[in-house]
């Protein structure tokens, strides 16, 4: 049974992100004072009281947007309440009934969408009061909240489930959806999207999905929280983590911007695999390597997808390979990353970038049995015997007695050592490249670990 749908909906700067960090549990929406932050819809998987459903935070509903990224922000609410099962419509009693509160609500009762009415930031009793203004809406008895202290949410959540379909309505869940999967079977594949400001992500996002899921905008910087969306592709379960532009560290400016950037490292933490879009204008900046650094730190593969592509004339579409040389030069630290091209605004070049994904994602779920490890060892010993180290004492050659892997994505491999100190990174590095030739790891990071 397909999971209810919660939409968030109400004017700017009502303490709509607050709520949904509230529900959610974490901090991933952007929280500022500043009216207007969230400019895209954040959608994430929640589960209150045995119940999963989907919850939507969207931006500010507003009459006369000035813009054409605020114009936008509506469309995006448009489509929230179009798809939601349920909508909670948020005001704020701080600021009392609004013309703005009297237009949202026409234009959701127009949606003919059960609707929950919370009155946000009620903090004491004389706020508790004035809450019932908002009779005078007609929505229904308005529930009193205070998304930052954490009153009323269980009273509104509580109103929330009781239109859910019941518990015992759901199919059960057999034995065989309980089965783990298949190491070498790519699910639950998590993919963020990262570069520097303007070079093409969220449309990139969008051309992948197939729909306007991000707001696509030449200025600099439109998207802002790091966006979660659930796809299927070929029946492999992804989720794509479109982020904000990384600046330059002192290009940085204070306030939303910098808990944007925040959010896009966070991003390339918890995701298995980083698209890092890059400009075909302009290859190979610094910024693109410090970003390709912050995958590398976390041991998270890693893709190059020059996009705009077809933007560069006719004459130099025969120049991919330089293109290629001109990125592995300057990611020479990762040089196993593939590299893909692409337009997003045309669509082209979508098909390669999935399937290349996906060849990644099966090489950081490999898993090497104990045995094989063990004869390429012996063979990469016998072939080049670990250096001895400096000083006269009589133990100073690392000696191996064991490699296994212990863990997959990435790929980690423990070697058992005497002496781990003695691990030259040359001959760390000589032991990595005979692991990748030996059993097909062309394109994802290895963790090498030596303990005693």
């Amino acid at each position: 049974m397909p999971q209810p749908i919660v939409a968030v909906i109400g004017r700017p700067n009502v303490g709509k992100s607050s709520f949904f960090n509230r529900i959610v549990g974490r901090r991933q929406a952007i929280v500022s004072e500043v009216a207007g932050t969230t400019r895209d819809r954040l959608i994430s998987q929640v589960k209150w009281d045995d119940y999963e459903f989907i919850l939507i935070d969207t931006g500010g509903l507003e009459q006369n947007p000035e813009g054409s990224i605020r114009e936008k922000v509506q469309e995006q609410a448009e489509m929230a309440m179009t798809s939601a099962d349920i909508i909670i419509f948020m005001t704020d009693v701080t600021e009392g009934l609004t013309n703005a509160d009297h237009v949202v609500a026409e234009r959701l009762r127009r949606t003919e969408k059960p609707i929950l009415l919370a009155v946000n930031k009620v903090d004491n009793e004389t706020r508790e009061f004035d809450a019932s203004e908002f009779y005078q809406l007609g929505l229904g008895d308005p529930v009193p909240i205070s998304a930052y202290h954490n009153y009323g949410i269980y009273s509104l959540m509580d109103k929330v489930l009781a239109r859910f379909p019941p518990l015992d309505s759901y199919p059960e869940t057999s034995d065989e959806d309980m089965e783990a999967p298949v190491p070498n079977d790519p699910t639950q594949l998590k993919l963020s999207i990262v570069g520097r400001t303007n070079v093409g992500k969220s449309m990139l996002l969008n051309a992948i999905l197939g729909e306007e899921r991000s707001i696509v905008s030449q200025v600099a910087g439109t998207t802002r929280d790091a966006l979660d969306t659930s796809m299927t592709y070929m029946g492999h379960d992804i989720t794509l983590i479109d982020t904000a532009g990384i600046r330059r560290p002192g290009s940085v400016q204070p306030g939303i911007e910098k808990y944007s950037v925040i959010r896009a490292v966070s991003a390339v933490n918890r995701s298995d695999i980083a698209l890092l879009v890059v400009d075909a204008s302009e290859l190979a900046a610094a910024q693109d390597a410090h970003i390709a650094g912050l995958a590398w730190d976390v041991c998270r593969g890693l893709i190059v997808v020059i996009n705009k592509w077809d933007l560069m004339d006719r004459d130099a579409w025969w120049s991919r390979e330089r293109a290629v040389a001109k990125v592995r030069e300057k990611l020479h630290f990762m040089p196993y990353v593939p590299v893909v091209f692409t337009s997003a605004l045309n669509r082209r070049g979508i098909t390669g970038l999935m399937q290349t994904a996906l060849e990644v994602w099966r090489e950081r779920l490999r898993f090497v049995p104990a045995r094989e490890l063990q004869y390429v060892l012996a063979d990469a010993m016998a072939a080049h015997a670990p250096p001895v180290g400096k000083g006269k004492r009589r133990h100073n050659r690392l000696h191996i007695s064991r490699l296994r892997q212990v863990d997959v994505n990435p790929p980690t491999f423990l070697f058992t050592v005497d002496n781990p100190s003695l691990v030259h990174f040359s001959y760390q590095r000589y032991l990595e490249n005979k692991l990748r030739a030996s059993f097909g790891f062309d394109q994802t990071h290895l963790r090498l670990l030596f303990r005693t």
